[in-house]
């Protein structure tokens, strides 16, 4: 495979990932094209230490992160409101969590793309859940039955913007809480102390409306076996805030995506 056609197999996810970061398509255009040039005209700056994508990414982010505009992208008025949201975090926050999060690289891989260290990594990740967060609030459903573990969790969705809906500590409670006020996100513990779980409430709850859910669990190995159908989010007890911070901006974050991919495909 020649150098061209390995990287013209990466170009629309590139594209994919400019639009996110710049807000819309032309801008995220004009960048990728601004990065092609410059590999057309010396083609030895993909270098040989990282695979043909990494290297076009890092290509791309040197161009976008040379440019003084790209503090404040360009929103087309046909800009999706995902898009728009993204724009108005910082530019690295930005890149990481989209890197990671749309782009599917792993930290080694993101950090390499952004020339810094995986902690520096985590750290601008974290940075942009929280302002993503606040970005794209919704009303959070919490199925918890440890008292001080649901207090950690109010805490922390609240800090980040978000609402709390209420906090269900039975299969029952969850599901009279979610007929009163339809939540936009559910966190849920599986096993709950009162012989229910949490989720057999989640698939309740699903059949009655569509909504991106994360489980809390101290014994993930049982649902991550291969086997059945298995939870897109799922953290592990004991978590890091952090972690829980990252994970519930990418569960809205897709959620948003999927409706729009459906409104597009209607």
């Amino acid at each position: 495979m020649t150098t061209s056609q390995a990287v013209a197999q990466h170009v629309p996810y590139l594209r994919r990932y400019a639009r996110a970061l710049s807000g819309s398509q032309a801008s995220g255009d004009a960048y990728v094209a601004a990065a092609l040039e410059a590999l057309v005209q010396d083609p030895k700056v993909l270098g040989t230490d990282a695979s043909t994508r990494i290297a076009l990414y890092r290509l791309f982010t040197k161009i976008w992160n040379s440019i003084a505009l790209n503090g404040k992208p360009p929103i087309a008025g046909n800009s999706q409101p995902v898009e728009r949201h993204l724009a108005q975090i910082a530019p690295l926050p930005r890149q990481a969590f989209l890197l990671v999060a749309l782009e599917g690289l792993s930290e080694d891989d993101a950090a390499k793309v952004l020339d810094i260290d995986v902690p520096a990594l985590r750290d601008l990740a974290e940075q942009s859940g929280r302002e993503l967060a606040v970005e794209i609030a919704t009303d959070v459903l919490i199925i918890e039955d440890e008292t001080f573990i649901a207090l950690d969790l109010e805490g922390l969705v609240e800090g980040l913007g978000h609402r709390v809906l209420g906090v269900a500590r039975t299969h029952k409670e969850a599901v009279d809480l979610a007929k009163v006020k339809r939540p936009g996100l559910i966190l849920a513990d599986i096993q709950l102390a009162d012989g229910s779980s949490g989720l057999d409430a989640v698939n309740e709850l699903l059949r009655s409306f569509e909504v991106p859910v994360i489980f809390i669990t101290a014994y993930p190995e049982r649902f991550l076996t291969g086997e059945r159908p298995e939870p897109a989010f799922l953290i592990a007890k004991p978590f890091q805030p952090s972690t829980v911070s990252a994970v519930l901006s990418q569960a809205l974050f897709f959620e948003r995506n999927a409706k729009r991919r459906e409104r597009r495909a209607s």
